[in-house]
């Protein structure tokens, strides 16, 4: 059966559309780092780099070689990690881009999948991309619904949130997961998971 992490992991990837407290626990990515405005061509490249990395592995099996622990899963969906979000000019804007890989993946397989896009698929921005580990833990989540201009109301709702539970951000960074296809879904209903590191007080 395959693997639906839609299904599967709801806490993490359908939040209601209000604040919640979760407790996300250590994943590993693809990920690339990448500056200025996410409606650019550098930044759909980046993109494209992490999905070619992803269909590497999951198509690993009809390429000869089957990972240990291997299954049939679904790609997961891309996430970003945003810093200078509060300045006007999106030019100015500081991201890690990733895309979630299963438990099975270690460095080996991640290292495979490179050689493979490396050989078949090569891009200029390949030797960018990375495979890491990152444990979010403690956090404060929703899901956003509308554009990503709009997002600022949603973040008000989790600083609200966040002060009534007796909880603060451990950093100024914020994750947000892209469950809608921008090119093919109207703004105001694109869903995006919008996430921060808190602590309590």
């Amino acid at each position: 059966m395959k693997y639906e992490w839609k299904k599967s992991e709801k806490d993490l990837y359908l939040p209601k559309d209000a604040p919640t407290i979760v407790t996300v626990p250590k994943q590993k990515f693809f990920a690339i780092d990448g500056k200025g405005d996410p409606n650019g061509e550098d930044f759909a490249e980046r993109t494209g780099v992490l999905y070619s990395l992803a269909y590497a592995v999951r198509m690993m099996p009809k390429s000869g070689f089957t990972p240990d622990g291997y299954y049939e899963y679904t790609v997961y969906p891309l996430e970003g990690i945003w810093e200078n979000v509060d300045v006007l000019d999106k030019g100015l804007f500081s991201y890690t881009i990733m895309i979630r890989q299963p438990d099975f993946v270690n460095a080996e397989v991640a290292e495979k999948a490179l050689g493979i896009i490396k050989e078949k698929k090569p891009h200029i921005l390949l030797p960018e991309a990375c495979f890491c580990e990152i444990e979010d833990g403690l956090s404060v989540q929703m899901m956003h619904v509308g554009s990503y201009d709009s997002e600022p109301q949603s973040f008000e709702m989790m600083r609200r949130f966040a002060k009534d539970n007796g909880l603060i951000r451990r950093t100024d960074n914020h994750r947000e997961i892209y469950l809608s296809d921008p090119r093919k879904t109207e703004r105001d209903r694109l869903k995006t998971v919008l996430r921060y590191c808190v602590s309590r007080y």
